[in-house]
């Protein structure tokens, strides 16, 4: 099940709120873990069990590590949990490719294993390594296995983030009220990010299907695929952020955000503290800190980076073009730390510009999971495999979705949100604002919902990573 699904949206989720409401308050983490055991099991029954012993051995180290606080066996604690979820995520996301490789090395034959990668299992692996390692830090283990459970399955952000901290919703765990300003607060951000989805990725992700299939191939063409797919994940995944963050607010969560507008960064630094913040943060404070950070010499500042960064790149996926746009970004963002910085920061347009070049020019890497497919692209942009600079089918698709481009473009600014915000401020307009916005969520929900009646492409591209 996914969140812009019409079982979702009029049937799963209207019954669990009701249900989750009209449960006294003590209660409600119960009703929170029972439905999303449900929630994930819609797709994916046989996982549960996975799920639920992930959670059973966080709880059992936790209160182990807790009780043995700063002693051998705390420390042999942490370290076979942590082994035990790493191991989890690389044996059902990673085995195949270990066996791919080890065939390319050897030319030997071994067989393939029939697995299928349990959703969202990289995103609750991660809050699971938090919670432990957080515990072992200092942090109070959570001592009611359903509130554990609550935090680890939760629902609203099981499927593909944000990553939140056991530290960022421990006290709310136990301690959070829910009121109309804040339902409502929620119910506007599930609806925005209802309309990225379906009204922005969607549309963008089929332009990409057909240019895929195109013989009629230019480089205009190949610059605007790019585009499209860089606009494409931003939409689908800031989107699914959105309608986390709203789902949590429904159920009287506040969640951290997960992106700021990175396309208007003026570094490949700032974009990263803008892009998939909570992932970024987790690597900083769990890998990155934990091997010395910037506090080293050079040569081992530099390897921390790689090892973050090649860390980050293969999170996403199975395939090396995921560790090829990790180490793409170690590179880019070594040579700013030692070089570029200080001349960005003098030209601020030449910076923005040098920031969207490369990033798209990373999201090549990231979408070509075969390298033949990666070197047709990059030469397809820049003109190296005799293409013409336009042909009949990019005029015709460069007019066609047009204004869906530019209001992509738009989108991805806070010009829309700045006009909002600066309207409000005016005293004669602020009710007429109010009106219009609550006209333009419903108009929102009403079109996101004929288009899913009509069985629409739909599917979320980090439900794969």
């Amino acid at each position: 099940m996914i969140f812009s699904s019409i079982p979702f949206m009029y049937y799963f989720l209207p019954i669990i709120l009701l249900v989750y409401y009209v449960t006294p308050r003590k209660r409600r983490n119960a009703i929170l873990f029972i439905s999303s055991l449900l929630f994930y099991a819609w797709g994916e029954p046989k996982y549960v069990l996975l799920m639920l012993l992930s959670i059973v051995q966080g709880y059992v180290s936790a209160q182990i590590i807790e009780k043995y606080r700063e002693t051998k066996v705390a420390r042999g604690t942490v370290f076979v949990s942590v082994i035990l979820s790493v191991g989890s995520l690389l044996y059902f996301k990673y085995t195949n490719f270990f066996i791919e490789n080890l065939r390319a090395i050897t030319g030997g034959y071994v067989s393939f294993v029939k697995i299928v990668l349990p959703i969202g299992i990289s995103f609750y692996t991660f809050q699971l390594i938090s919670y432990v390692v957080d515990v072992y830090r200092g942090a109070r283990a959570q001592r009611n296995f359903l509130d554990l459970g609550a935090y680890i399955a939760m629902f609203p952000q099981l499927i593909a983030g944000p990553i939140i901290r056991y530290e960022e919703i421990e006290s709310q765990l136990s301690n959070r009220t829910s009121c109309f300003e804040q339902s409502a607060n929620g119910i506007r951000r599930f609806c925005i990010g209802l309309a990225k989805k379906v009204l922005l990725a969607n549309q963008f992700g089929e332009f990409i299907t057909i240019f895929r299939q195109s013989s009629d191939l230019s480089v205009l063409y190949y610059w605007m695929y790019i585009l499209a797919f860089s606009l494409q994940i931003y939409f689908d995944f800031s989107g699914y952020s959105d309608m986390a963050i709203g789902l949590g607010k429904l159920f009287g969560f506040e969640f951290s955000e997960n992106f700021n507008y990175p396309y208007i960064s003026k570094s490949i630094t700032e974009f990263w503290r803008r892009w998939h913040i909570s992932l970024g943060m987790w690597f900083r404070d769990y890998v990155y800190i934990p091997l010395g950070g910037n506090k080293v010499g050079v040569a081992r500042h530099l390897c921390n980076i790689g090892i973050v960064w090649f860390l980050t790149g293969f999170w996403h996926g199975a395939s090396w073009n995921f560790a090829l746009w990790g180490m793409y970004f170690a590179m880019l963002l070594v040579i700013e730390k030692y070089v570029l910085c200080k001349h960005l920061q003098k030209h601020p347009i030449i910076a923005h510009l040098y920031v969207i070049v490369v990033v798209l020019l990373g999201f090549v890497i990231f979408n070509a999971e075969q390298l033949h497919i990666l070197c047709s692209d990059f030469k397809g942009l820049f003109g190296m495999n005799g293409l013409p600079f336009a042909s009949k089918e990019a005029f015709y698709y460069f007019k066609s979705n047009f204004i869906l481009f530019i209001v992509g473009i738009l989108g991805v600014t806070p010009f829309v949100k700045n006009v909002f915000v600066k309207a409000r401020r005016r005293e004669g307009i602020r009710a007429v604002m109010d009106v219009v916005e609550i006209l333009l969520l419903v108009g929102a929900l009403v079109i996101v919902t004929a288009y899913l009646v009509d069985g629409s492409y739909n599917p979320f591209l980090y439900f794969r990573f």
